[in-house]
């Protein structure tokens, strides 16, 4: 009686002995599969709000203009400065999409895939960054004047003018900081998986 049991104890023990690994493999194999996929989700949808927001600040600043009675200005009064903007959200409007299709690609990562996502983002990071930047010191001139330069306050004559202005720069602020985000999360995704060079 005591072999039989102990017969049935060592074969019970042994089935799930066996079973257990591959239970434990397959299980956590769907898990990481699980995990990457709602990160790469995850990613997607945060390099594509860029793009909408881009695309939005390129759009108010394009068709602002206003006439009235002392005359019509458009954006492209404002120089080079506000045409910058407009190229620099087109510029980061398109990389957008293009880098939204490749992190939603379910292909395993690789060293220079991180490295090109991770110096693009910078570099897009600082292009907007300067772009907005340039535009606020503009729009203060717009509002202030500088009687140094003769430049002289137009948005007391053009208010809505300014205010769309204003509009097209707080979203690409708005811009910046979504390229914040997304270039902490290459950075991390390029340092917390591939080691410095050794020299």
């Amino acid at each position: 009686m005591e072999k039989g049991t102990e017969k049935g104890n060592g074969v019970g023990g042994g089935a799930a002995a066996s079973r257990s690994p591959m239970a434990l493999m397959g299980s956590s194999r769907y898990e990481n599969e699980e995990a990457n996929t709602g990160m790469r989700t995850t990613e997607t949808m945060l390099r594509l709000v860029p793009m909408a927001l881009c695309i939005a600040a390129l759009v108010v600043m394009l068709k602002n203009s206003q006439s009235n009675e002392f005359g019509s200005v458009s954006y492209s009064d404002l120089g080079a400065f506000s045409r910058y903007l407009v190229h620099a959200n087109g510029i980061c409007a398109g990389y957008s999409l293009l880098s939204a299709i490749i992190a939603a690609m379910p292909r395993p990562s690789t060293m220079p895939r991180a490295w090109t996502l991770f110096l693009l983002d910078q570099i897009l990071t600082y292009i907007i960054l300067a772009a907005g930047a340039v535009s606020t010191e503009v729009l203060y001139l717009t509002n202030k004047g500088d009687a140094a330069v003769t430049w002289s306050a137009a948005c007391g004559t053009f208010a809505s003018f300014c205010h769309k202005a204003t509009t097209s720069v707080i979203i690409t602020f708005v811009v910046v900081a979504c390229y914040v985000v997304l270039s902490l999360i290459s950075s991390y995704r390029l340092f917390s998986k591939y080691d410095a060079p050794v020299n």
